[in-house]
């Protein structure tokens, strides 16, 4: 074995890479219940990877024969019930994870420098993995598979110029039909699966490159003991490889549960309305697509005309406020410019089309923020309350949004929807502020076991 071993090194970097990532990588000491759902996202990627490759062995992309096929699956087929039910609760574990791995970045700075293209490489794999079950949303053929993909692509339609055009490739066709489902197919199955294991290697790559942040926000590479090593770290094997192990028993324990015993979840995870195969005749009740895009959708639904004039004043206050910040004549002209075109364009294009632009903008903030970010410190711990509310705010927002985003958009529903939209933004847009004059306690030189 030993001499086999050496003779694959010899040929291919084993043993380097195994010490460099994962025998001699130190991670620091401190690491809490947070540090969790990097792994454990990973993992359900293997799962959606391994059962979607035995759907697809089952499954057809064909417009006529893609709902029987998925019945086939669920009834005929040998465990295919339970491959099926895995691929679509793993779906919802996914984003809960990773929603989770992005809180985590909040709460401790983890997008903080020297960590900014990690972060944006994590938030380019975010955006894959949301087109990616966007496109395996239509694959079941479902009512509401088919009437969601109708509405979520005719969004793209109000983009000026390349709108009609953008929308008809994703399409394939003038509307949704067999050739959407297999271009989705080729998407959800070849495409998207590939840049997504790419973007997790680049994204460890990138990690073990700068090291892991930890809950007090410091960098351990700054404080080494003799032997070269921080004295705040130990090694990721095997220390951190059995707390993963741990957190994974865990984890499959409530995906299991779930599997077996609430697979639908109410409705959350599996609509009632995608157990009857696609109508073109006969639209559900109420358009939603899934929870994990509820938020965003929510944002595009608030996004009427009677919203435009508390905008206009958000931006013109956000305006006035950059004017008395920054210096110089120039950047000062720039910025009232700026206030300007952005107050005359809410009145100018159409609600919709702010509705797509403010529902792109809540991801794309997302970018900015180791640059909007202005504290001296990384950690929640040690910042004040400022950000504290803010975050709290932020969170709170997030949630109603996503609940908002499941209901239908009539009433007092809006205006709560308007409010959550605006205090997302916001938390975004004045964050160079209340993060710059927030009250902080000073860090300390070395991790604590708190």
């Amino acid at each position: 074995m030993q001499k086999l071993l050496e003779w694959v090194d010899d040929r291919f970097p084993l043993i380097k890479t195994w010490e460099e990532h994962l025998a001699k990588y130190y991670a620091p000491k401190n690491f809490n219940f947070w540090y969790y759902f990097g792994s454990l996202a990973l993992l359900v990627l293997v799962i959606q990877i391994v059962s979607g490759i035995f759907l697809t062995m089952h499954y057809k992309p064909d417009a006529g024969l893609a709902f029987a096929s998925v019945e086939y699956i669920m009834r005929d087929v040998s465990w295919g019930w339970l491959i099926r039910y895995m691929h679509s609760t793993g779906a919802s574990f996914f984003f809960i994870m990773v929603y989770l791995h992005m809180f985590r970045a909040l709460l401790y700075g983890s997008y903080r420098g020297p960590r900014e293209l990690l972060w944006i490489i994590g938030m380019v794999l975010f955006i894959a993995l949301m087109a990616e079950a966007f496109m395996g949303y239509l694959l079941p053929w479902g009512n509401m598979s088919y009437w969601g993909a109708q509405v979520i692509i005719s969004v793209f339609s109000a983009i000026p110029l390349i709108g009609d055009g953008l929308a008809e490739w994703l399409r394939g066709d003038f509307v949704v039909s067999d050739a959407t489902l297999n271009r989705f197919f080729a998407f959800h199955v070849i495409a998207l699966p590939l840049i997504l294991v790419a973007l997790v290697f680049v994204h460890i790559v990138a990690l073990h490159k700068v090291g892991s942040n930890n809950p007090d926000g410091i960098d351990i590479k700054k404080n080494k003991g003799p032997d070269g090593n921080p004295a705040d770290g130990i090694p990721f094997h095997p220390y951190y490889t059995v707390k993963d192990i741990v957190g994974a028993v865990v984890f499959l324990m409530a995906f299991s549960a779930v599997v077996f015993f609430a697979p639908e979840m109410g409705g959350w995870f599996l609509e009632h309305d995608n157990f009857a195969p696609a109508n073109i005749l006969q639209t559900p009740p109420e358009i939603v697509p899934l929870w994990y895009f509820t938020p965003f959708y929510s944002i595009l639904r608030a996004t009427t005309e009677s919203i435009m004039p508390v905008l206009s004043v958000m931006v013109a206050l956000l305006g006035l406020l950059s004017v008395f910040t920054v210096r110089g004549v120039v950047a000062k002209s720039v910025m009232i410019a700026i206030a300007a075109v952005l107050v005359i364009g809410l009145y100018a294009l159409e609600a919709k089309l702010w509705g797509v632009i403010l529902m792109g903008a809540s991801l794309v903030l997302f970018f900015f923020l180791p640059w909007l970010d202005r504290s001296p410190v990384k950690s929640i711990r040690y910042r004040g309350w400022m950000y504290k509310t803010a975050l709290t705010i932020f969170v709170i927002s997030f949630v109603v949004l996503g609940y908002l985003g499941t209901q239908p958009a009539e009433g007092p529903k809006v205006l709560m929807a308007q409010v959550g939209m605006v205090l997302y933004l916001l938390f975004f847009l004045l964050m160079p502020w209340y993060s710059k004059y927030d009250r902080t306690k000073p860090e300390p030189d070395r991790v604590t076991m708190k």
